[in-house]
């Protein structure tokens, strides 16, 4: 860990750093300030690759190679001249496109100086440059890492799709199921939560200072602004925004941020459950010899994987609605309240990250504890109560469910008692031997099936 880590406020830039480093790439302040040099010059080049803008001095393409460097070449030391320069403007997207000019200039193109951010407002270069920092996250790392950790979930599904488990509703014992079937709940759930994440594009707006295009218009009424707004918008793969005020309104942000929430939710139930799975050995935790689980008490060993994934699910999702909740409100065009929370955005993607790569190393751990589940299995005869009695009713006896109610509500049957009750039901002699046959073990309906479903 370097000192900066150590000294970190934040234990996503210290302790997890190393988790959560691929996030740098998209909602670091160096992330921020290189997307906005990237749409400033891209404008610029768009307009000067556009024939309607006559206005702009002529260029040729080695010219424009010069100009789209300005922000492939874009690095750290370039992204601290920038910061040098806020410092005198007290203004970011100011900042940047004072740079970009110092940069022209260097190239030999100060005729293009004046062009620079021309129609635009600071937002314009801010809310694109924000929807495509959180574009670039969901396709190419969220999704992904979403992917390839639910594959995880239902590779188990389907490895323990045959083991036959006690289900509990209540705390109590159930009807049995196995233990692949409930990973394949999991599986279902996230699988629901990803499609609406992949369904969760990301727009931008480009129509100036309060979004009527009002500089466009007296720049050059006979163009087609929406048009050509919507072309350049497009060209960076997001949905285009016509109306809007100054800021562009989020609304498919924060439809982001609910499905990232209710994500999140599955993956703390996900937690939960193993926790509690492990808790009563139905899961055990592979060893390793150098790790400790408690400082005191030897033989602990911890389910801190999972107790860490839902600790920073929950920050995560302390976070969305924040984040929701001020980014759709803005007084009349615009006020900058929103400003300073749009820089948190990573956060809470961030802690998602952290928890799904613990999730992760959690799951590479788990192996089930056969022994265990099959001892509790057949000492509980009693959950055999509901193929009895919906065995009763096929068999038209009156109170089917009152009977067998009071024969098992809060006792424990065993093998013997088990037999000895079916052996006196008044049913018909195929049902005797079906349930005489039946074991708790057997009573799973079709959760292996299940388990398998592609």
């Amino acid at each position: 860990m370097t000192k900066e880590s150590l000294l970190s406020i934040s234990p996503i830039d210290g302790r997890y750093k190393n988790k959560v480093k691929e996030l740098e790439n998209y909602f670091s302040e160096f992330a921020l300030i290189k997307t906005r040099v990237e749409v400033e010059i891209r404008w610029l080049l768009f307009l000067l690759n556009t024939k309607s803008f006559k206005f702009l001095p002529s260029t040729n393409k080695n010219q424009h190679k010069k100009i789209e460097k300005i922000f492939l070449n874009f690095n750290l030391k370039e992204a601290s001249k920038v910061k040098s320069i806020e410092k005198i403007t007290n203004h970011d997207v100011k900042a940047v496109e004072v740079y970009i000019v110092k940069q022209l200039d260097s190239v030999g193109l100060s005729k293009l100086s004046e062009f620079v951010h021309i129609c635009c407002t600071s937002e314009d270069i801010n809310n694109l440059s924000y929807a495509l920092m959180v574009e670039r996250y969901r396709t190419e790392c969220l999704l992904p890492n979403l992917k390839s950790f639910n594959k995880e979930i239902n590779k188990m599904a389907v490895k323990w799709a045959n083991i036959s488990m006690l289900s509990f509703t209540h705390g109590q014992k159930a009807s049995p199921t196995s233990l692949g079937k409930e990973f394949k709940n999991f599986y279902h759930r996230i699988s629901f939560h990803q499609n609406k994440i992949n369904e969760s594009k990301q727009s931008a707006k480009f129509n100036g200072a309060v979004g009527n295009f009002n500089a466009h218009h007296v720049l050059d009424s006979k163009i087609d602004w929406p048009k050509i707004t919507k072309k350049f918008i497009s060209s960076f793969n997001l949905e285009y925004s016509l109306i809007s005020s100054q800021i562009e309104f989020k609304d498919n942000l924060v439809f982001l941020l609910s499905n990232i929430e209710n994500l999140n939710n599955v993956l703390i139930d996900l937690s939960k459950d193993i926790w509690l799975y492990i808790s009563k050995d139905y899961l055990k935790q592979k060893i390793s010899s150098t790790e400790v689980g408690s400082s005191t008490m030897p033989h602990k060993v911890n389910p801190i994987d999972f107790e860490n994934a839902e600790g920073n699910l929950t920050l995560s999702n302390s976070l969305i609605p924040a984040l929701k909740n001020k980014l759709q409100i803005s007084r009349l065009q615009r006020d900058l309240s929103d400003s300073t929370v749009s820089r948190n955005i990573g956060l809470c993607f961030a802690y998602l990250e952290i928890s799904l790569k613990s999730l992760n190393k959690g799951l590479k751990k788990l192996e089930p504890n056969k022994k265990k589940i099959n001892e509790e299995l057949q000492e509980s005869w009693e959950v055999l109560a509901e193929a009895i009695q919906t065995v009763m009713r096929k068999n038209k006896i009156s109170n089917s469910y009152d009977i067998i109610k009071k024969l098992t509500r809060g006792k424990e049957l065993s093998k013997e008692s088990y037999r000895n009750l079916i052996e006196n039901l008044p049913i018909n002699e195929v049902d005797k031997t079906k349930l005489l046959k039946l074991t708790p073990i057997q009573y799973t309906g079709l959760a292996s099936y299940l388990a398998k479903l592609k």
